[in-house]
């Protein structure tokens, strides 16, 4: 009898033992679903058979990978914010590089950074009258400059790329332009280096089986809109750059459409590929390249600041009044070398919310500092 009743007990307990393990994975078990499944896309994926596949995922987080046969040319979609606060169309477009040298229209409005936060990068051009309500271009013959990284920290970067593929569209219509030029974060995403990139993408990319930098590549419609962005842009005496141009780029004595092109050759390889390579592309890449050396803007020894007479030489080399950068945060627009130097890139939700700059409108031979709601003030 006592062994029966100890055998049962035996039983008894072994049945809630490893029914309490099972139960301790199931709730360990990771869900299917991603953390932050936010509407996302459309990722337009050339084929080589000349189909086109399109991923993109709705607001109410379904993800529709759907194969078309073709595309018509003037093709238009709908591009949602992951938060669904803001919805404009997109229609398909021939990509070509921007000239990288023009004359100053009458204004030109230049911003920087917008990394992945929608709302504050509409809320700034439409504060500013250079879109309307409706997300359409409203700037006639002017200019609007994006000085680099769409791409990390938020997450609605492929929705700023599309908005700045629509107005770039609607400018030119209107005789006016719009110039996105390559930061950092753009070949640092491209070759699928995503350690600043929100966990959203990398699970999109698990989800269809691929690379985030896939969904991006040079033969997709957005890849190949970006291979043909500019690194360095000249408009009047304005010589926009992400980052900014060291001695060591000035002893190069490059014409910027070379580096331009190289820039675009470089975008999608690695470290070692770009070695490989070449040793410009290497070197444009590198730290004391247009898209990462902080020199003109930082005084510390670490960042080998750039002197005052060899500023000079760069802006006769260039035949420009003065360099405007991103890249590196300051607490509002601020100016090196007696406003040869124009840093724009501030912290856009903290400067939004507290009133302070997000940009500058150059009208002929006056900057102005502006914010969400237009000018601030006069640059001093």
């Amino acid at each position: 009898m006592k062994t029966g009743l100890y055998k049962m007990y035996l039983l008894v307990f072994c049945l809630l033992h490893f029914g309490l393990i099972a139960g301790v994975q199931a709730e360990d078990k990771k869900p299917d679903v991603p953390v932050e499944w936010t509407a996302d896309g459309p990722y337009l994926l050339h084929q080589a058979d000349g189909t086109v596949r399109m991923i993109v995922v709705k607001p109410n987080g379904e993800l529709l990978d759907t194969l078309y046969s073709s595309l018509p040319d003037n093709y238009t979609f709908p591009v949602v914010s992951s938060d669904q606060q803001h919805r404009f169309d997109v229609t398909l477009h021939p990509e070509e590089r921007p000239e990288w040298k023009t004359e100053q229209p009458d204004k030109i409005f230049v911003t920087s950074d917008p990394h992945g936060n929608l709302d504050c990068f509409i809320s700034l051009l439409q504060g500013n009258r250079v879109i309307d309500e409706n997300y359409h271009w409203n700037f006639g013959s002017n200019q609007l400059v994006i000085i680099g990284d769409v791409f990390d920290r938020g997450n609605d970067a492929i929705q700023i790329f599309w908005l700045i593929y629509q107005l770039e569209w609607e400018a030119r219509q209107a005789g006016g332009r719009v110039d996105f030029l390559l930061g950092n974060h753009e070949p640092m995403v491209l070759m699928n280096d995503l350690r600043y990139t929100k966990p959203k993408y990398k699970q999109l990319a698990e989800k269809v089986g691929m690379k985030y930098a896939d969904l991006l590549a040079s033969s997709t419609e957005l890849g190949k809109w970006l291979t043909t962005r500019n690194t360095i842009q000249v408009s009047g005496g304005n010589l926009f750059v992400h980052a900014g141009l060291s001695r060591d780029f000035l002893e190069q004595n490059l014409e910027i459409p070379f580096v331009n092109k190289q820039m675009s050759s470089g975008l999608y390889k690695n470290k070692a590929q770009r070695k490989e390579a070449s040793p410009m592309i290497y070197f444009l890449f590198g730290s004391y390249g247009p898209i990462w050396y902080r020199g003109m803007v930082k005084q510390a020894e670490k960042y080998h600041p750039l002197a005052s007479d060899t500023l000079n030489l760069i802006l006769d080399c260039y035949q420009a009044e003065r360099v405007i950068v991103g890249h590196t945060i300051f607490e509002d627009i601020s100016t090196f070398y007696g406003q040869r130097v124009i840093a724009v890139n501030v912290d856009n939700a903290e400067n939004r919310e507290k009133g302070k700059g997000r940009g500058i409108l150059i009208e002929k031979d006056c900057i102005y500092v502006v914010g969400d709601q237009g000018i601030l003030r006069k640059l001093d």
